[in-house]
This record gives C-alpha cells, structure tokens and sequence, in this order.
C-alpha cells in the first residue's frame, strides 16, 4: 500500500480538486483506493456526495486503524472508497500532543489499511502544524500543487526549507503546477523559474479552467462531466506521473 498525500500551505491552489481527480484517475486505473479527507472543511467530501457523521470521532481516529475502517463510505465510483471529513479533525493536533510518538501516529493508523487498499490518498489542511508533520512522515509521496505566481513560489520555497530544517526526504516532494493561465506573463515566467530552480516539476500543469471551477456544480471528477476537456486529460498526465513514481 502507498500512501499519497495532497498538501500546500496555501489555501486555493486546486489541492482537493487534485485531490479528487487523482483519486478518481487511481481507482479508474485499478488500484483500490481510499481517498481520507483530513481538511474539516470537507470539500473532497462534498464533491463525492458523502455526507460525515454526526458522531466526534476525530479522537478516534488516531487510537486505532479499525475507527478508520468503521467511518469509509463507498463512492459511486468503482475502486474507489473515502472517510469522509468531520468538524472535529480541527483538533488534531491537539490530540497528537496527548499520544505518544507524535510524528509516527498516522503512519501507524494508516499502516493497518495495507491489507484493504492499494493506494490511500489524503486531501490535507494548509498548514504548518503536528498534523502536518504526522503527514510528512507517514506519506510516501506529497504533491503539492502550485499557482504560478509569486507568493505561491515563496510558500514552496518554505516548504521546501521546512523539509531540510526537519531533516524530512526532499525527494517525497512531487510539485506541480495548477491554475495556470498561459496567457500571463507572470505564469510562464514564474513556471520557467522555478522549473529551472526544482527539477521535480512534471512536464504537465492544469490548466485555469471553468471545468474545474464546474466540479463544484456538479459534484463529480471533470471525467464525468467534461472528458474532452485539457483539465481532464492533465489531471490523467499527473496521475500517470504518480504511478509511474510508486508503482514501477
């Protein structure tokens, strides 16, 4: 089992609709996947239909694999499962600062999954916090989507200096570039740079588009509404890249 995580410190720059793409795009590909929506605002959640329990069960979460398994609700999509958000995972890092072995907790969650799913997937909080460590250390893979844009450039850069001061493995670190508007001059400079500066970033980027702003209308992945669109056939590219990365 590999554990794919979704994360940025900033917020608006497409995480939980990669989030849902890929998912879908992983699960369209055949391996069984969980897609955990971690951000309490619950937007994976909202695209797929899956509406959250009304029970706190955020503690739970973190004492033992099988509260997870007892919350997985299944998609409309084949392959394809999701643990549904809560309000309550606001005071996760909280409740890591209560367990032992703050940093491996998720890990040791997630790790009782192998046996059920081949890929889990987190749509993670923007944040720089416990959780977001526990993240770091249980992914094996973190994408971390991009605007092309100046500030964008800089919450990588600290990301990327986090990584070094925490002595955590740069090489998990997948950047790509989404909401790009080819038409700015600001984008293509600012991608031209930092391709220059992080050899990591794939040849693809989503596009800016309505479709994925629609995914919002539709509550679906862009394959089930627009399938001809560039957003679609780019997030596809992504997940190749992905599975190319853990699975050969």
């Amino acid at each position: 089992m590999k554990i794919v995580a979704c994360y940025s410190t900033k917020g608006g720059v497409g995480k939980t609709a990669s989030s849902v793409n890929l998912a879908y795009w992983a699960a369209r590909s055949g391996y069984k996947t969980l897609l955990i929506d971690l951000d309490p605002q619950g937007a994976s959640s909202y695209y797929f239909r899956i509406k959250p329990t009304e029970k706190n069960w955020g503690k739970r979460f973190l004492k033992a694999y099988g509260q997870v398994l007892k919350q997985i609700k299944a998609s409309d999509y084949e392959n394809l499962d999701l643990v549904p958000a809560h309000r309550s995972f606001r005071h996760f890092d909280t409740l890591l600062d209560a367990v032992g072995k703050r940093k491996n907790r998720l890990r040791q969650v997630l790790k009782g999954l192998k046996d059920e799913y081949d890929l889990v997937l987190l749509d993670c909080p923007p944040t720089f916090s416990r959780l977001a460590e526990n993240i770091f250390t249980a992914a094996d893979l973190i994408l971390v989507p991009v605007i092309p844009t100046t500030l964008s450039e800089r919450s990588f850069a600290q990301l990327n200096r986090f990584f070094k001061e925490k002595d955590y493995h740069h090489k998990k670190l997948l950047p790509f570039f989404t909401m790009v508007d080819i038409r700015k001059n600001l984008h293509r400079e600012t991608a031209l740079s930092m391709r220059k500066r992080y050899k990591r970033f794939p040849k693809y980027a989503i596009p800016y588009s309505t479709d994925v702003e629609k995914m919002g209308v539709y509550r679906a992945p862009i394959d089930i509404f627009a399938r001809r669109s560039q957003a679609n056939s780019s997030y596809r590219a992504i997940w190749k890249v992905v599975e190319t990365t853990l699975f050969h």
